[in-house]
């Protein structure tokens, strides 16, 4: 896979350049801030971009901005941003983005999506599958990511009409999980679990569509309905 990233620190940034070379990829272009990201996408054409939270020179939301505007311009291109804690409110901008309506794309036509704290770059296997499955359209978030975006909101109507056992299936689905995998983790069969995502979807009132996101739909369902502003995220 062809990737771009786009991180200020020399160690990181280094570092993921030899763990992506070395796990089968190719580096297009490694860059210390975002200043020249959208030329360096056009010229490069990577197949997915990585992007730090935070990037010079105020080191608060560059990497975030930079991410957003490039979903906004290649809707189809995935991004994954890392993050030293989970920060929430940027996490649910990034997310959002993924639902929004984009410039002819219809809702839920975005590409694939990643948050992940960079502690989870440092398990290499788990790093470089969640990398794989971004390319190939998942969206996977970190699970602290999950936890924080789902428990710090009040509830609505439709997120209270979920049963704990749906609670737990939707937290996995935003973690990028597969029905199997989840059936594994819940000791369910896969009709089960299919049963349980069905009267989820059904529950946040999501109809069938052909682009196949009201996994990620339904995951942002409780975010979206939010009447509180985000919160801050706290460090680990």
């Amino acid at each position: 896979m062809r990737i771009l990233i786009c991180e200020d620190s020399v160690l990181l940034r280094e570092g993921l350049v030899r763990l992506l070379e070395d796990g089968g990829h190719t580096v297009v272009a490694a860059l210390p801030d975002a200043t020249g990201l959208p030329e360096a996408v056009d010229e490069t054409d990577p197949e997915l971009c990585i992007v730090d939270v935070r990037l010079p020179p105020t080191f608060t939301d560059e990497g975030i901005r930079a991410a957003v505007q490039l979903r906004s311009r290649r809707p189809e291109l995935p991004v994954l941003v890392l993050s030293q804690y989970v920060e929430e409110r940027y996490a649910s901008e990034l997310i959002a983005s993924q639902a929004a309506p984009q410039a002819g794309a219809s809702r839920g036509q975005g590409g694939a999506l990643g948050y992940l704290l960079k502690d989870r770059v440092a398990d290499v296997r788990e790093f470089l599958d969640s990398i794989e499955r971004i390319g190939q359209g998942a969206t996977v978030l970190d699970p602290e990511v999950v936890a924080q975006l789902l428990t710090r909101r009040h509830e609505d109507d439709r997120m209270s009409r979920l049963t704990e056992r749906e609670r737990t299936v939707l937290a996995l689905i935003a973690e990028g999980k597969s029905n199997q995998a989840i059936a594994g983790m819940l000791f369910l069969s896969e009709g089960s679990v299919e049963k349980n995502i069905t009267a989820i979807f059904q529950k946040l009132g999501l109809e069938p569509d052909e682009s196949g996101n009201r996994r990620v739909l339904a995951a942002l369902a409780h975010i979206e309905s939010s009447g509180g502003s985000p919160q801050t995220g706290t460090a680990r």
